[in-house]
């Protein structure tokens, strides 16, 4: 089929950059398309889905394949309740406001709101506001019925707290959905929420990866007019790079990913507090994610030989932490033990993203890649470093592994 057509609609619609969707994401939908609405022509079903918004939409659902799991970055996520419960804005009458955009299937907004209650915030001291252009992943959103592919990582205890099983799946309750508003909406969009109120926090993870830089620029600025002057900014890792280069500055919480408009002269880093709760029961309690992910201090003395099989785990520790030269030193100990590893390679990478040093990261990243080609973030996060040092070519063909990825993990979703 001729593709070109239907990447320019796709393009104007939602801002798509066809290469980071695959080479055949598009022309598959396309196909899928027709036979759902019995039409046989390409150019006949050009005209239909640009006349009717209601197909247009039905297009793009079929061609969006959202990548998301609960806590994901769960740094990010303990910055937030962090901020929410320093006393600058614990003390505040109003309401924290907070966007998720793209929200998806609303793992990440009812993270959010776990995080917040974890921390003991309390439902009507929050509000969060949950957008994405695929009518879809809103109604999944809406269902907040999820299967294991939801909950990744070790510490899942977040589940048995908010969620009850329904069959072989898991069903949210109501505290983490009262504060979560869901609704169709472009970032690229015409007036796009003009004239609502500025946001204290906004997360927009893993959207700009997938336009050009032309795109990019106008979705940043679009981004910079939604956050409050103090507001922060939340990004993907492989992301960074251009919230630099869009004269954000980094919030000095590792692993966060997060940025403000200015750099505050001569601040120290932020660290972030433990945030703590407890249950009916007494029981102490982390907030919502995993308890490496609170930035408490991990010392030295508790550091593992880099022959233990828990190794990098502690380096993820000390990452998190904010020990980012311990961190890389402990990885590094724990590649020399163990031999090349993908998951301490991109590790390495991010460490290296946190310290401003690219061009390492650049090369951490390849070496993951060369032993686990499959590494979608770790593609996505390279294709961005290599677009941002000029080589445009590398990075689409990256982009577009990084595409036909997201169709084949939907595929095989349960």
């Amino acid at each position: 089929m001729e593709a070109a057509p239907f990447e320019d609609l796709l393009r104007r619609a939602i801002g798509l950059n066809p290469g980071s969707v695959g080479a055949y994401a598009i022309p598959r939908a396309v196909y899928q398309r027709m036979t759902a609405c019995q039409l046989t022509g390409e150019r006949e079903y050009l005209a239909f889905a640009s006349a009717r918004r209601a197909e247009l939409q039905a297009l793009i659902d079929a061609v969006v394949v959202p990548e998301t799991w609960f806590f994901r970055h769960p740094q990010a996520f303990a910055q937030l309740a962090s901020r929410f419960t320093s006393s600058r804005s614990a003390s505040r009458e109003r309401k924290l406001r907070v966007l998720s955009l793209p929200c998806s299937s609303g793992e990440e907004p009812y993270s959010m709101a776990m995080a917040l209650l974890d921390a003991g915030v309390a439902a009507d001291r929050f509000a969060i506001d949950a957008i994405d252009v695929s009518e879809q992943s809103l109604a999944r959103a809406a269902r907040a019925i999820y299967g294991r592919n939801s909950f990744r990582g070790e510490n899942l205890e977040f589940r048995d707290r908010y969620f009850e099983a329904a069959e072989s799946r898991y069903r949210l309750k109501a505290a983490p959905r009262g504060p979560v508003t869901f609704a169709l909406g472009n970032l690229l969009a015409p007036y796009f929420l003009a004239g609502v109120e500025p946001y204290d926090v906004i997360f927009c993870r893993n959207l700009l990866i997938y336009f050009d830089s032309a795109t990019q620029h106008r979705a940043i600025e679009i981004l910079s007019r939604l956050l409050a002057p103090d507001g922060e900014l939340f990004v993907g890792p492989a992301e960074a790079a251009l919230m630099f280069a869009h004269g954000f500055a980094w919030s000095k919480v590792p692993l966060a990913f997060s940025f403000t408009k200015k750099a505050e002269a001569g601040a120290p880093p932020r660290r972030l507090p433990s945030v703590e709760r407890r249950d009916p029961t007494g029981e102490q309690r982390q907030a919502g994610f995993p308890a490496r992910s609170l930035g408490q201090s991990a010392p030295p003395a508790r550091l593992l030989p880099p022959e233990s099989a828990n190794a990098l785990d502690v380096v993820q520790q000390l990452a998190d932490a904010g020990h980012l030269v311990e961190a890389a030193r402990s990885c590094d100990a724990y590649l020399r033990a163990h031999g090349p590893s993908a998951r301490a390679l991109q590790l390495r990478a991010l460490i290296y993203s946190a310290a401003e040093s690219p061009e390492q990261a650049v090369a951490s990243l390849r070496k993951a890649l060369y032993l686990e080609p499959d590494l979608r973030e770790a593609l996505v996060h390279l294709a961005l470093l290599l677009e941002k040092g000029g080589d445009n070519a590398a990075a689409r063909l990256l982009r577009a592994r990084a595409g036909r990825l997201n169709v084949n993990n939907a595929e095989g979703a349960p």
